[in-house]
């Protein structure tokens, strides 16, 4: 046996190695398995991080108008330019609280289920390594939308702190959806639905965000960069959701169901209660009457309109009729 180098001379650390496939292990898809091969070339975390000051520009928009709920209110048309840069200011610091607040509070704990494999489904050496990357990627993305918020408050000269907003929609709903489930496992299937609906549905989200020209590059490189990762993300909750709903009961499948109509409404959902908080710390003139009547508005239109990844993952496991939800 070969005496250990005690010279002090460094010696390189190797990543570990994944394990081999084992071709009978029926809940190791060849997609997970590829995700997780690839991860070190493709995931951001493994990338060089740009800097996002060199990339800041004060003459664009932290926001688009559009994405503001109440943009065609004539209250909000009559403030002037100055307060209206305030509130786009206040919807990129909420943007980012929205993608971090899921990423931990709803994302994360649905994996997690996975890896301690409370469904009882045997996942591969490999799969929970996959599930582990994507963990790893979500930690990241927290970090990332923190510092693009950071820069914003940095070089704007505002305060705007995350503090004063609420839980964003996805994580309230949630919280309400798992406190009243009535058992542990009612309550994993509610974790497991929203964390698939926010995997698969992420990207469209993200991808508000990258096509206008006249927005910010800090920003729109960000949500870029988080972008390409969500749609390997994408591929990898469909499949643990599919090996998961294999394996469940009738009862089971009508509860996941039920989640994964919950879980798309409160994702696609216009999040007033975080409009409200911002219109308050800002002391916006008329802001009550704006945000009821937004409120009060017949067909309010959803933030995220295509939800076609996790139509086609419900069709792909006969239960897209069976969702109440308007697609």
């Amino acid at each position: 046996m070969a005496e250990p180098d005690l010279s002090g001379a460094r010696v390189p650390l190797l990543a570990p190695a994944l394990p081999d496939h084992d071709p009978h292990d029926v809940v190791e898809s060849a997609v997970v398995r590829g995700l997780a091969r690839s991860w070190g070339r493709r995931a951001t975390v493994k990338k060089r991080e740009p800097d996002l000051d060199e990339l800041f520009d004060p003459t664009r928009l932290d926001f688009p108008d559009e994405l503001v709920p109440f943009h065609t209110h004539p209250a909000y048309r009559a403030l002037d330019e100055e307060r209206r840069a305030r509130l786009r200011g206040w919807g990129w610091i909420a943007y980012n609280k929205n993608v971090m607040d899921i990423e931990q509070y709803v994302v994360n704990p649905g994996f997690a289920l996975i890896t301690t494999d409370f469904f009882e489904v045997g996942p591969s050496d490999t799969v929970t390594a996959g599930v582990l990357q994507a963990m790893v990627d979500e930690q990241y993305h927290t970090l990332m939308h923190l510092n693009a918020s950071a820069v914003i408050r940095r070089r704007r000269g505002w305060r705007m702190p995350e503090s004063a907003l609420p839980p964003c929609r996805t994580v309230r709903e949630h919280r309400a959806a798992v406190d009243a489930a009535p058992d542990p496992r009612a309550q994993a299937l509610i974790r497991l639905a929203f964390t698939t609906v926010a995997e698969t549905s992420i990207s469209a989200f993200l991808g508000l965000m990258t096509e206008d020209e006249d927005l910010q590059p800090v920003n729109r490189t960000t949500v870029a960069l988080h972008r390409r990762d969500e749609l390997s993300h994408a591929s990898l909750a469909a499949e643990l959701l599919k090996m998961v709903f294999t394996d469940l009961g009738p009862g089971d499948r009508a509860q996941l169901v039920e989640a994964l109509a919950a879980g798309i409404e409160a994702f696609t959902g216009s999040d007033l209660g975080t409009w409200a908080a911002i219109v308050e710390a800002e002391r916006v003139p008329g802001g009550r009457e704006m945000l009821a009547d937004t409120a009060a508005a017949p067909h309010p239109r959803r933030v995220v309109q295509d939800c076609s990844a996790i139509r086609r993952l419900c069709a792909d496991l006969g239960v897209a009729d069976d969702l109440s939800v308007t697609w």
